[in-house]
């Protein structure tokens, strides 16, 4: 079974050959790296990992903090491998298709950003509640309510524990963060159930994307 271990280490030389070595001699085979996040003498990445059936989770844990100041902040089951040129392909496909823009971004983001789900929303006219323009598969189908953080000026992490976030959102410990799509009132939500939290970078990268695609879609 394949899990995504994100770790933060210290960013110097063989740190990283330290921990592949040591999840290896814990089983476990590793199928792609990809820098995070990088500043201040600390790295933090996420590795893709096959782990032998019978071993549990938890070895990949103990194994990767067996190395000096390696701290694991999340493991969790991983479908596929990290592909870090997705974004390239997925413009090209909503460039191709714009009629279907907003839905092949809710529905590729996940892929990217390695979330559990995606949404686009919409604040109503007149600011009356908020529309659900595309969600991706995964997405929660209950009703989202008032948004009180739309309109949205620039992409950020959102408080998980605010009182819009449903409970069942809140039971998953979902981390959130959201980015406007062109306009504002406008934008695209992303969870992770289970963690682990948006870090800068991500959100970077997430605005990034929803700024070429509003450009693909509005030009």
């Amino acid at each position: 079974m394949s899990f995504l271990i994100r770790v933060q280490l210290p960013d110097s030389p063989g740190t990283l050959g330290a921990v592949a070595g040591a999840l290896g001699l814990a089983g476990a085979d590793i199928l792609s790296v990809d820098v995070v996040e990088r500043g201040n003498g600390v790295a933090i990445d996420d590795l893709v990992v096959e782990l032998p059936s019978g071993r549990l989770p938890d070895s990949l844990i103990t194994a990767a903090e067996s190395v000096d100041g390696v701290e694991v902040d999340a493991v969790r089951p991983y479908a596929g491998v990290l592909d870090t040129h997705r974004e390239l392909e997925l413009v090209e496909e909503i460039a191709a298709k714009p009629a279907s823009g907003l839905e092949l971004l809710a529905d590729g983001v996940p892929r990217i950003v390695r979330s559990g789900w995606s949404l686009v929303v919409q604040l109503g006219a007149d600011s009356g509640g908020t529309i659900r323009l595309a969600s991706s598969t995964a997405a929660p189908e209950a009703p989202l309510g008032d948004l009180p953080w739309l309109p949205l000026e620039r992409a950020t992490v959102l408080d998980a524990e605010a009182p819009w976030v449903p409970e069942m959102w809140r039971e998953l410990g979902t981390e959130l963060a959201a980015t406007p799509i062109g306009k504002p009132g406008r934008a695209l939500l992303v969870g992770r159930p289970g963690g682990p939290m948006f870090r800068a970078a991500e959100v970077a990268r997430l605005a990034h994307l929803a700024g070429i695609v509003a450009v693909v879609l509005d030009g």
